[in-house]
């Protein structure tokens, strides 16, 4: 019985090979990516990207809905079961929508209406199911319930990479929608047919960012038997075309299987063709996704966990993948790319950078880079002195050719001071720091002017005006700190007073941050949990949150509550209060314990503040919480928008068991470290260890530390330490011990502009 079943089993491994169906398993990924799922924050409002690509490729291959919204922005929900098809580049975990662009759809029945959420039966849009969809991060694959066509995807930096598998009986064909796109559609596009098997085109969008240009090339490796291009949906007789919707269809007869590379290019249809033979120039699909698996593997094994918790694992190495999908690859392989002003430049070494949701990503994201993908730094770096070169500012939030101006401040400073300060030398500093001040004294830039006459932002003047002189003075301290370095003491002391700015706003009658009007006068009526999205005073915030964004100055904001004690019992109340934010409020304000919102920027460094004032145990039970409550290995597994990275780098670091709390200072304050033991590949090579003796869900205190074997009586580790390497340990207990690092020398100091 038994070599029956096995010849049984023999005979039908023969036949699906015959078929041309015999492929790979790729359900399961090899390595640290096994813990990986692309999944995790697809459902509520994570918004992550679910697809295929490379760390910080350009192309993001994956499966696009209808838009139908703000938790659509990825292109993706969990909730969703229609399919428009397979588009190469999206957002992960943004509030904003954009791209989705080079949009390919297998098809059997030629249909060019994309059909609607709730009529799809004239349209090319089909359902399907989760039990039949594979999410990797090196492989996507899914069945097209109406169709029976199986798509899997893979990818390279420049290249996407689609199998399609069809079912006998009808003529194998895909459709190019050049118009559709994620929440904006093309204002031109162009398609032509090369030859037998290559079609080029390109695609000229108006959206969340004001001007992109994307252009492609499509190679095949099957005969296209006929080429039809369709304005819209109307057919036309001509191997090219050109008008503002264009869609294709391109049909390979009674094919079994066709594979189609496409590759991307910011600035012709010609660099497009350079990208594709020069990163993909075979046909072996399987090597792809080796190949992409590998360097997945690579940069996931800079920071490994040891812990009997799978589900954390998982928890732990998905958020280390989200943080590698952005910032993006932004050039050709020859270097070249397109400019905020529509010209070509080139990256003298090849790596140029977007998708840089700064005003998320430079609170942890950026410091966690310092540590784990130090030779990216100087690239971003270099990446944002482009685009001031070409706009006469830094950036606030670049997408591709186009800056979208979106969140107050201007957020790419305090991430080129961290990297400055860190002593990352890739990079012209005295350039650096003049497009800092550059930025810092813009007249167009939101509130600038009146920063500069007057101190603070008039709120009956300007939409936000309160946050966005908060997030100033954040990054005016950037410029301080790099101007005392450098020498520069007229410029250091012109901006250590404008980082001191946010006192013009504390109401010391009540203890509150509070908006300031032309007038001098505070404003009136004031509720502090108030918020009133686009048009209050205060950005995806209120009074409360916004009363605790000092992190540039935690000791002075504690010395305006009057001292420790009075600052701890506000800070508790903070994480109590429940007053109602009212009708209109935000709704990335996400994740609340009382007023601290999770799911928002605003709120991430306030937790670890409890330390800066010797109650460093709330820290550990505030910080343990929001990991084991708000983090799960679910679809709705983060509280709020992963924001490129900057929710999940904000874990990670947290898991280690410090935060920088300040986003310059390179001083990581203590939590509580969630893991057994953490060991991370730091800038130089070396190695630095994190462990975490006596560590449980109940163990959530430090006891004790230890560095490098010897009694550490210090509430914080500096960036220097961690990059020497060695081994940091946590002695970890169920009772808080309130005697450890109490003492004001154990506390983390204010900066000493060296």
């Amino acid at each position: 019985m038994k070599t029956f079943k096995l010849l049984t089993a023999a005979l039908c491994l023969l036949a699906m090979a015959t078929n041309g169906l015999a492929q790979k398993d790729y359900s399961k990924s090899e390595g640290l990516l096994k813990y990986v799922d692309p999944f995790i924050g697809s459902g509520y409002h994570g918004h992550v990207f679910v697809g295929t690509s490379v760390p910080y490729g350009m192309v993001q291959l994956g499966p696009s809905n209808i838009h139908k919204g703000w938790d659509w922005c990825s292109a993706y929900h969990y909730s969703d079961s229609i399919l428009i098809g397979f588009s190469h580049t999206h957002l992960s975990g943004t509030g904003c929508a954009d791209l989705g662009d080079i949009l390919i759809m297998p098809l059997n029945e030629i249909r060019t209406p994309r059909g609607n959420q709730d009529n799809i039966s004239d349209g090319y849009a089909t359902k399907y199911s989760h039990a039949n969809e594979v999410a990797r991060p090196e492989y996507y694959s899914l069945l097209l319930d109406r169709y029976n066509i199986k798509a899997e995807l893979t990818a390279t930096d420049r290249v996407g990479f689609h199998r399609y598998t069809y079912p006998q009986g009808k003529p194998a064909s895909i459709l190019i929608d050049l118009r559709e796109g994620n929440g904006s559609n093309a204002y031109d596009s162009y398609i032509r047919q090369i030859d037998d098997y290559t079609v080029e085109g390109y695609r000229y969008v108006r959206g969340w960012s004001p001007s992109r240009k994307v252009y492609f090339v499509l190679k095949s490796d099957t005969k296209i038997e006929k080429f039809t291009a369709y304005d819209d949906n109307t057919p036309k007789p001509w191997k090219q075309l050109k008008v503002e919707s264009v869609k294709s269809v391109l049909t390979f007869g009674n094919v079994k299987e066709v594979k189609i590379k496409v590759a991307l290019s910011s600035v012709s249809c010609e660099n497009a063709m350079m990208n594709l033979q020069a990163e993909l120039p075979h046909w072996d699909f399987d090597k792809v996704v080796k190949m992409s698996s590998d360097r997945w593997n690579e940069q996931l094994a800079k920071m490994k966990v040891e812990s009997d918790d799978e589900a954390a694992k998982r928890v732990f190495y998905t958020a280390h993948y989200h943080t590698m999908i952005a910032p993006t690859l932004f050039c050709d392989v020859n270097g070249e790319y397109r400019g905020m002003n529509d010209m070509i430049y080139t990256a003298p070494n090849k790596a140029n950078y977007t998708t840089l949701s700064l005003w998320d990503t430079y609170r942890a994201l950026h410091p966690l880079m310092t540590i784990t993908q130090s030779e990216r730094v100087d690239d971003i770096v270099n990446s944002m002195l482009s685009i001031y070169r070409q706009q006469d500012k830094l950036p606030i939030w670049p997408l591709m050719s186009g800056e979208t101006n979106c969140m107050p401040g201007y957020s790419s400073v305090p991430v080129i001071a961290d990297a400055y300060l860190k002593g990352f030398s890739g990079f012209d500093a005295e350039e650096a720091f003049q497009a800092m001040k550059a930025t810092a004294t813009y007249e167009r830039q939101n509130g600038v002017p009146y920063v500069m006459d007057r101190g603070y932002i008039p709120a009956d003047k300007i939409h936000e005006a309160t946050s966005i002189a908060m997030e100033y003075a954040v990054d005016d301290w950037g410029i301080a700190a790099m101007a005392k370095k450098m020498g520069k003491t007229a410029d250091y002391e012109t901006f250590a007073k404008r980082a001191m700015y946010y006192k013009n706003y504390f109401d010391s009658s009540i203890h509150f941050i509070r908006p300031k009007l032309e007038d001098g006068s505070w404003r009136t009526p004031y509720d502090p949990a108030r918020s009133i999205h686009g048009v209050g005073d205060f950005c995806e915030g209120n009074g409360w949150q916004y009363t605790f964004f000092v992190p540039q100055d935690p000791h002075g904001l504690i010395g305006l509550f009057g001292g420790s004690k009075p600052f701890i019992e506000k800070l508790d109340s903070f994480f109590t209060n429940n007053d109602s934010m009212g009708e209109g409020a935000s709704s990335d304000i996400t994740g609340l314990i009382g007023q601290y919102a999770h799911g928002n920027e605003p709120s991430h460094h306030v937790a670890y503040l409890y330390v800066y004032a010797g109650a460093q145990w709330k820290t550990a039970e505030k910080v343990r919480f929001i990991m084991d409550e708000f983090y799960t290995d679910k679809p709705d597994g983060i509280i709020g928008n992963e924001d490129c990275g900057q929710m999940s780098a904000w874990y990670l670091l947290s898991a280690m068991g410090f935060y920088q709390v300040n986003p310059s200072d390179g001083i990581f304050v203590f939590g509580s470290p969630r893991f057994d033991k953490v060991t991370a590949k730091v800038r130089g090579g070396k190695t630095f260890t994190i462990e975490a003796e006596n560590n449980s869900k109940e163990n959530i205190y430090i006891q004790k530390v230890y560095l490098n074997g010897k009694s550490y009586p210090k509430t914080y580790i500096t960036y220097k330490d961690i990059i020497n390497g060695g081994t940091l340990k946590f002695v970890m207990g169920k009772r808080p011990n309130k005697k450890w690092a109490s003492n004001k020398e154990a506390l983390p100091p204010a900066y000493e502009m060296e």
